[in-house]
């Protein structure tokens, strides 16, 4: 698909919202403690920004997998974002799928809140890196 600089800009304004208004809506359920719903969260909020920063360099990827091997090939193998970004990024799409799939197993508190603070700094890592 091939867009003009004013539509790739508008998504990518759009994705990055979308990643900041996520990542607050992990911190709301947070107080819940919805371990599940919380690591859901957290991981679009870096999804949506990913997507956001491969969009932005003409980058498109079909599947979450997709996102994640575009993402390691063009920014974290050259150094353009930092490696911990990178496994921070692949433990919360772990982290989501055990959450939402995987019969009889719950997140705790311990395996996801501690990846708050970090999900704040991985996307203000990515945001550095989105020139619009």
């Amino acid at each position: 698909m091939s867009l003009t600089t004013d539509e790739r800009d508008a998504i990518v304004s759009f994705r990055i919202q979308k990643a900041k208004d996520t990542l607050a809506e992990a911190e709301g359920i947070s107080t819940l403690n919805y371990w599940n719903a919380v690591a859901n969260r957290l991981y679009y909020s870096c999804f949506y920004m990913t997507s956001a920063l491969l969009i932005q360099n003409n980058y498109s990827a079909q599947t979450h997998s997709g996102v994640i091997h575009l993402f390691g090939l063009h920014f974290i193998r050259p150094g353009i974002i930092s490696k911990d970004a990178g496994k921070l990024y692949s433990r919360l799409f772990e982290l989501r799928q055990t959450g939402d799939y995987d019969d009889l197993f719950n997140l705790t508190e311990d395996d996801v809140k501690p990846m708050i603070p970090l999900v704040h700094e991985f996307l203000d890592e990515l945001i550095r890196k989105i020139a619009i």
